[in-house]
C-alpha cells in the first residue's frame, strides 16, 4: 500500500517565547515492513542548529536547537512510503515459545528485559492475564489474539488527541480508552505472562471517525520468536499489517511522542492545532512506487 502524508503541526503563543530543545519523531522507520520512498521536514522558525540521530532504542529522530524568540512554531512532515507486509501471520513460532510463560533463549533474553519487565500490575491486571491465558490453554498466538479480541469487543474506543495514556488500571475500570491507553493496558497485560511488549506511534490507513477527520495512531507490539517484533490494534480487533506506519517505538510511550520540546516565558499561553493528511493507493506494485 502506497502511503502519502501530510502532517502538519502548529503552535501558537500569546506572548514571544524563547524555544528549548525539540525532538522530533516524525521520520517512518524503514525496515521488513516498509520502505521509505521521499521525506521532508519544514520548520519555522529556522532552527539555529539541527541534528539527525538514532535513539538508544532505533528510532530515527531528529534534534532542533533554536536561538531568538517567537509567538510561533510550525512543523510540516510530508511523506511518501510503501508497506509491504499484507499478512501479519507470515511466521511459524519457536516450538518453545508457543506456551506461555513466554520463554526466551540466552541470546534474546538480555535485550529484551526492559520490554518485559512488569513493574508493579494492579491485582485486576494480573487476573484478567491469567484469566486469558486460561481460556487460551497457555498457547501464545491464542493468548494474543483473545487478548486483542477482548480489548476490542469489551472496552468502548474515544478519540483523546492530547495528553500522555493513562495507566492501564484506569482504562481497565472505566472500560474505555483512546487508542494509546488500549495500547498501554495490552503491553501491561502481556509482560505479566513475560512476553516482550512495546508502545508504537505512527499512522494508520482508514480514518477514526464519520467525519473522516485523521488523528495520530498508537498500538503495541510484541516480540515473538520465529516472528520478530509484531503488531497488534486492540482498537480494530486485528494484527497489525500493511495499514500501519510506524513512526517510533519504544519500552515507554513517552518515548514515541512525535514532537518533545518546551518554551520559556513568564505568562505565556499556548494553543496546539494539527492538520494531518493521508491519501492511500491499496494496489500498487513496488516497481511503480
Amino acid at each position: 500500500m502506497l502511503f502519502e502524508i501530510q502532517h502538519d503541526t502548529t503552535y501558537r503563543y500569546n506572548k514571544p517565547v524563547h524555544l528549548g530543545s525539540h525532538i522530533l519523531r516524525l521520520t517512518p522507520r524503514t525496515d521488513g515492513n516498509q520502505r521509505l520512498l521521499e521525506y521532508d521536514c519544514t520548520v519555522s522558525p529556522r532552527p539555529s542548529m539541527q541534528s539527525n540521530e538514532l535513539d538508544a532504542e532505533g528510532n530515527p529522530v531528529t534534534r532542533l536547537w533554536f536561538t531568538g524568540t517567537t509567538n510561533e512554531l510550525r512543523i510540516t512532515s510530508s511523506i511518501r512510503l510503501l508497506t509491504m507486509h499484507d499478512n501479519p501471520y507470515d511466521y511459524l513460532v519457536d516450538i518453545p515459545a508457543t506456551c506461555l510463560p513466554m520463554p526466551y533463549n540466552q541470546n534474546e533474553a538480555p535485550f529484551l528485559a526492559a520490554y518485559r519487565y512488569p513493574g508493579n500490575p494492579a491485582p485486576e491486571i494480573v487476573q484478567l492475564a491469567a484469566s486469558i491465558a486460561r481460556q487460551s490453554e497457555h498457547n501464545t498466538l491464542a493468548f494474543l489474539g483473545t487478548l486483542n479480541d477482548r480489548l476490542h469487543s469489551e472496552f468502548k474506543r474515544e478519540i483523546r488527541d492530547q495528553g500522555p495514556p493513562q495507566n492501564p488500571e484506569l482504562t481497565l475500570a472505566q472500560g474505555k480508552g483512546a487508542c494509546r491507553d488500549l495500547a498501554v493496558l495490552f503491553i501491561a497485560i502481556c509482560r505479566t505472562q513475560g512476553i516482550a511488549a512495546r508502545f508504537v506511534s505512527g499512522y494508520q490507513a482508514h480514518p477514526e471517525t464519520p467525519g473522516k477527520r485523521r488523528y495520530l495512531h498508537a498500538w503495541p507490539e510484541v516480540y515473538i520468536p520465529g516472528g520478530g517484533w509484531r503488531g497488534y490494534d486492540p482498537g480494530h480487533g486485528e494484527a497489525v499489517a500493511d495499514g500501519h506506519i510506524a513512526l517510533a517505538a519504544a519500552c515507554m510511550a513517552t518515548r514515541t511522542t512525535p514532537i518533545d520540546g518546551c518554551f520559556y516565558g513568564d505568562g505565556v499561553h499556548s494553543e496546539m492545532s494539527v492538520d494531518l493528511k493521508i491519501q492511500t493507493s491499496p494496489h500498487i506494485a513496488p516497481d511503480q512506487a
